[in-house]
């Protein structure tokens, strides 16, 4: 079987790519979509990381959304969802456009969810996500395989998908980003957790004034690529590890075997793999969960 890709791409550079003074900028470029991950994104990302990787003057890569906000999550709703598109793999997994059933969803997810996430989380150089607005869902994931998070005031961050009859987004760090009983809350309820209260829970690294959130970025940026490039590669080597250690990749596996029960389970109840969820009736729902004293 082959599925109909409808798709109609916005822009032909979803990612913006810029390296100066020892600094890479990876910049999301679809800010008329809040920043929503399809694949002709996620792919371009993947570009752009190997890009920074490879560039030896490159020793700090900072992650950034265009617009108003860093990312709204994964593409479920814009003219370019490209779900039924075929790419070239990164990852030895197959195509996912002609495959039946519950495969469709798992070696796609597999392939730009999880298999992404993971590869970008183990980037030898440092990376810093640089967040204001919304992180939402699977922005979260981009946020969370960031060394450093720096977050503006305004930030706010949420995985609404339980809602969907989902176990929180594929890469489920949500364990180790946050104490369980918090992560519980975070996922049961569905509701915004703005910066002030992820800093205190331990998920940022710093939360600074809006207008001052790229200058301070750049700022801890150029202080890092002042350290000796190997020294650094190690030191994350270490701690990548010793999350692991602590039960990250193993949480992720389980997790996503659930997820994708989870996608099954809707698609048998014909509620489709999202339980009958759309782009619009997540927003809807995402803002009536909205945290007092969140602006819309």
């Amino acid at each position: 079987m082959k599925r109909e890709d409808a798709s109609s791409y916005e822009t032909e550079t979803p990612v913006l790519y810029e390296a100066r003074d020892g600094i890479a900028s990876i910049t999301m470029n679809r800010p008329q979509f809040n920043n929503a991950q399809n694949s002709q994104m996620t792919y371009a990302l993947d570009d752009a990381f190997r890009h920074a990787v490879d560039d030896d003057a490159v020793r700090v890569i900072v992650l950034r959304g265009n617009g108003k906000h860093f990312s709204a999550g994964h593409d479920i709703g814009t003219p370019g969802r490209d779900v039924n598109k075929s790419f070239d793999r990164a990852h030895l997994w197959w195509d996912h456009a002609n495959k039946p059933g519950a495969e469709f969803n798992y070696a796609r997810e597999q392939e730009v969810y999880v298999g992404m996430c993971r590869r970008w989380h183990d980037i030898p150089k440092p990376t810093i996500a640089m967040v204001q607005g919304a992180c939402v869902a699977g922005g979260l994931m981009l946020a969370w395989i960031c060394d450093l998070i720096i977050a503006s005031e305004d930030a706010f961050f949420q995985d609404p998908v339980v809602r969907m009859g989902i176990p929180g987004v594929e890469y489920f760090a949500h364990a180790q980003e946050l104490n369980p009983r918090i992560a519980k809350e975070f996922l049961f309820l569905g509701e915004r957790m703005k910066a002030d209260r992820a800093y205190m829970m331990g998920m940022l690294n710093r939360v600074v004034p809006a207008g001052e959130l790229e200058q301070q970025t750049y700022e801890i940026a150029a202080r890092i690529a002042q350290q000796p490039r190997l020294g650094l590669a190690l030191t994350k080597q270490v701690l990548n590890r010793a999350e692991d250690l602590q039960g990250l990749r193993a949480t992720i596996d389980m997790a996503y075997g659930y997820h994708q029960l989870a996608h099954a389970h809707g698609q048998v109840l014909g509620n489709g793999h999202l339980g009958g969820h759309d782009a619009r009736s997540m927003v809807s729902a995402n803002k009536q969960a909205a945290t007092p004293g969140v602006k819309q």
